[in-house]
């Protein structure tokens, strides 16, 4: 009795908190051929683009787009791909909210963070910015951006191998979003770059006043988005190595989940992974989430159904590309992933996060997880954000702490270096810290 009037209860708070914004926007069926074409132009894959007598028939076009899914999936290692920035810059302004709501509360808020930042009271912040490889109409969304959180140098041993986590917050997340993560991770010796995803904040076009071309019912620009980024994170971490860093990680929230995951499978840096939310088919969570009703209004207007959009998204689903995951290529068996999913989850449904929980297990990836006793928005709210923070801050603690003993202990071992090569215990102590 008392679990199902708190799942009552529960369910209630969560569609309150999927239904308070008003500026949800329904927009109409777009193939967006022209958005993935760049991609297939430039690699080689012309020949997988249709003519436009085949996209001038939705039968024929969405068949179309279904075969080009297809094609990215063999060839995600090339569609994930991309080449390395010569841009990369430090630019230091003081931090702008950047609200995706229009709630009085919130502009508020934003109101007063302008004014601090006008009379000189609001420290400036770093933000790694670039241009990212996968182009778009929009020069603000392509150019990346990335808050800069450094660990103390108190934390910078010399003889201790320096780690750093790329973050990625939730789809419409304000630009402070997950900020406090990041100083969370500085204190365990850990720097942070939080991620600005496309189409976020500094990079929202200003026709937008939510981040809707991140997702949409544009089947081509919501592909391109999400390549985008994932190759803005692989260029994160380039970045990074230039800076002299050893051990990566990822932590990506709902939307950001997806975007992590996909970037894991494509790359052997990405040794520490938490997917917060984690789902298996991009089409599932868009069809059957509480947060993108408006996006299943317009596919379900023109005549679409829930198997047929899994279809339209599969190359940005992470269940394509779970055998990737464990790939020697990309250090799978090497990899320490958490998963934390919730039992009153209303816009990635549950029954999705244990079918990714019951596939990790099946290809014998090295994870744990964690279960919270709320929905998906209440994760945001007290006390679940704080049983949240901990899953996450403990796990990336951990799991970094156990890359940094396995390379004292690879080093150790290293019996054919020089004598005065070998560790001292003094230094031995310092990379296990």
């Amino acid at each position: 009795m008392v679990k199902q009037k708190y799942a009552r209860w529960m369910y209630e708070w969560e569609t309150r908190l999927t239904t308070r914004d008003e500026n949800r926007v329904v927009r109409p069926l777009e193939w967006g051929f022209e958005w993935i074409a760049p991609f297939l132009r430039e690699n080689g894959f012309a020949e997988a683009l249709p003519g436009p007598e085949l996209v001038a028939d939705p039968a024929l076009a969405e068949a179309a787009m279904v075969l080009i899914n297809q094609f990215l999936v063999r060839h995600s290692d090339s569609f994930f791909g991309y080449r390395r920035p010569t841009d990369f810059r430090l630019e230091e302004r003081a931090p702008q909210l950047f609200p995706t709501n229009v709630r009085p509360e919130t502009l508020a808020q934003d109101a007063a963070i302008k004014q601090q930042a006008a009379e000189g009271k609001t420290p400036p912040a770093q933000f790694l910015r670039f241009t990212s490889p996968e182009r778009t109409p929009y020069p603000e969304n392509d150019q990346v951006n990335a808050r800069w959180y450094p660990a103390a140098a108190a934390h910078q041993d010399s003889n201790r191998p320096r780690q750093a986590i790329v973050v990625l917050p939730q789809w419409n997340a304000d630009a402070f979003s997950h900020n406090a993560l990041c100083s969370i991770f500085n204190r365990m010796g850990i720097s942070a770059l939080r991620l600005s995803q496309p189409y976020h904040d500094i990079r929202r076009p200003a026709e937008l006043e939510r981040s809707d071309y991140a997702v949409s019912a544009n089947v081509g620009r919501t592909l391109s988005a999400c390549r985008q980024a994932v190759v803005d994170i692989r260029c994160c971490l380039d970045w990074l190595e230039e800076q002299g860093y050893e051990h990566f990680g990822v932590l990506g929230t709902s939307l950001g989940s997806c975007y992590a995951f996909l970037a894991s499978a494509h790359d052997a840096r990405l040794r520490v992974n938490a997917f917060n939310h984690a789902s298996t088919s991009f089409g599932d969570v868009v069809w059957a989430g509480q947060s993108t009703r408006h996006i299943r209004q317009a596919l379900a207007e023109a005549g679409l159904s829930q198997e047929r959009i899994r279809a339209l998204w599969a190359a940005i689903s992470p269940c394509s590309y779970f055998p990737k995951l464990v790939r020697p290529e990309v250090r799978g068996p090497q990899k320490k992933v958490l998963v934390v999913y919730a039992n009153y989850d209303l816009t990635f449904p549950k029954e999705y996060s244990l079918q990714v929980v019951e596939a990790f297990r099946r290809i014998g990836l090295n994870f744990e997880s964690r279960v919270l006793p709320c929905g998906h928005y209440t994760t945001g709210e007290t006390p679940y954000k704080f049983i949240d923070g901990w899953y996450m801050g403990s796990f990336v603690y951990r799991a970094f702490k156990a890359l940094r003993q396995e390379q004292a202990v690879s080093l150790k071992a290293a019996a054919v270096r020089p004598v005065s090569v070998q560790l001292t215990e003094r230094e031995e102590e310092a990379i296990l810290r």
